[in-house]
């Protein structure tokens, strides 16, 4: 039986498609779209590294306290990650090469706003607006329908998405040091207008007929819900995960994800159907992402820390250090899960992946503060690994994020696709460096005489194999949800 035959049916794409313009131009302005949007993706990735490494000369020069300063990153966190399912009901009410252009525009706006903050409050409150204005996958989503095509724009995408974070590094050292910590955030205004620019190219989309009124009481669970529990995990870096406020914020957290979960089913248009969550695939990419977002966002918190305090690299050097993860991710993305995409089974592109990182990790895991020749014994080949590692699993997650799904539930899948990586990093980075910090602070007390670096190695290594059992269980979490289905389509 011929496999096209017996191929689930494809809900009609909100964009036109080559087949249906006819000609070499829709082609064209199918990636002109993926211009556009990989450069909303650039944004949004430079802007969280760049922040970063920012944050102690804006801290000096606004006065801000060492307690308040983590709400520059928590106030994006929550906002981004809290708001993005609504955002995907919008995006398909509005249309999505609409909301894109807000969302661009917003952005761009916002952080112009924060770099021309004078107080904590407004630098705070600007981080925020950015949050809400961060864009999604839909548009990418809708655009791109057969197969092979498919795979390579989403392996542009990824490759895109991990470079930004190694180039982020180096801008954000290089601006702060010649420039200004404000250019941090200005630069983001020129490249928000280049992608709005882009939108020139992209086809016109209609937006879904809204039947009903919006799922109000979804978006307000969604959104409290999730913003509790990435709220709770920022927390328990300076409290620790054992305190009573960090307990309480958790299970608020859980219980309002929870009474989220019952409006969805009860609700006649829900925010996020189960029937998007329920796919076996999609349910597998989501798991695989948001614990390799995990595992990762802990990783190159890490991998700053060590070369700039312990190595005595400056924030440049440690930039260009994680160019090699960059490279890996874009070889794994473009020349390995873009090439194969279509070809083999998902599963085939995530576990690997995933195993990968996990070696990457367990690498890392031996160095100790004796250790000699770090850069070409640990470091490369841990990040080549775990580059490549991203670069095989973000290609094919992202694609089957929004496969085999009807047009108006798009734009729900792609921000559920978006919510998980964000809540990922943000659970990953407060949970490992809580993890990194207890386990330096027992060194320290259990070895009176210990230096300073040895038990901030101590931490991270400890935090690091951590990071290797979450990516052994991921994939052996994900390795039933890809590869039965995958087998039964194959003999099917």
């Amino acid at each position: 039986m011929n496999a096209r035959n017996i191929e689930p049916p494809r809900a009609e794409p909100a964009f036109e498609t080559c087949e249906k313009r006819g000609g070499t131009a829709s082609a064209q302005r199918r990636w002109g779209t993926l211009l556009a949007v990989s450069a909303a993706q650039l944004l949004v990735v430079l802007d969280g590294t760049i922040v970063n490494v920012s944050l102690p000369s804006a801290q000096t020069a606004l006065g801000m306290s060492d307690a308040s300063r983590q709400w520059a990153i928590t106030a994006y966190a929550l906002a981004f990650g809290g708001l993005l399912l609504i955002g995907g009901r919008v995006s398909s009410a509005l249309g999505h090469r609409r909301m894109f252009l807000i969302g661009l525009v917003g952005f761009a706006a916002s952080s112009a706003l924060g770099g021309a903050a004078v107080n904590p409050e407004m630098l705070f409150g600007a981080r925020a607006l950015q949050g809400v204005f961060a864009a999604g996958l839909s548009l990418l989503s809708t655009t791109f329908t057969e197969p092979h095509e498919r795979g390579r724009a989403f392996g542009v995408f990824a490759a895109v998405g991990a470079t930004g974070s190694a180039l982020g590094l180096v801008a954000g050292g290089l601006l702060t040091e010649y420039a200004s910590w404000r250019w941090c955030l200005f630069i983001n205004v020129p490249v928000a207008v280049l992608a709005a620019l882009g939108t020139t190219l992209v086809p016109p989309d209609r937006p879904t007929p809204s039947h009903g009124r919006l799922d109000c009481a979804g978006a307000l669970l969604s959104a409290a819900g999730f913003g509790t529990v990435v709220y709770a995990f920022n927390e328990a870096e300076p409290l620790g995960l054992g305190s009573p406020k960090v307990l309480a914020l958790l299970a608020g957290g859980v219980l309002l994800l929870a009474a989220f979960a019952v409006v969805e089913v009860r609700a006649p248009r829900p925010l996020l159907p189960t029937r998007v969550l329920m796919h076996r695939l999609r349910a597998g990419a989501l798991i695989s992402i948001t614990l390799m977002f995990v595992a990762m966002f802990g990783f190159y918190l890490f991998l700053s820390y060590y070369t700039q305090t312990v190595l005595g690299y400056s924030p440049v050097q440690a930039g260009l250090t994680l160019i090699i993860n960059a490279l890996a991710a874009l070889l794994g993305s473009t020349l390995i899960a873009g090439k194969l995409h279509g070809r083999v089974a998902p599963a085939m592109l995530i576990l690997p992946g995933l195993f990968a990182a996990a070696a990457g990790m367990l690498i890392l895991t031996r160095l100790t503060p004796q250790s000699t020749h770090v850069l070409p014994l640990y470091l490369a080949p841990a990040l080549v690994l775990t580059g490549l590692g991203l670069g095989c699993v973000m290609p094919p997650t992202a694609s089957l994020a929004t496969a085999d799904i009807h047009r108006h539930d798009i734009g729900a899948a792609s921000a559920a696709y978006n919510a998980s990586q964000q809540l990922g990093a943000a659970l990953g980075t407060a949970l490992l460096n809580t993890i990194a910090a207890d386990a330096t602070a027992s060194y320290l007390a259990s070895a009176h005489h210990a230096a300073p670096s040895a038990a901030s190695v101590h931490g991270y290594t400890t935090a690091l194999t951590v990071a290797f059992g979450i990516l052994l269980a991921a994939a052996c979490i994900t390795a039933p949800l890809t590869t039965t289905r995958a087998a039964r389509e194959t003999r099917t």
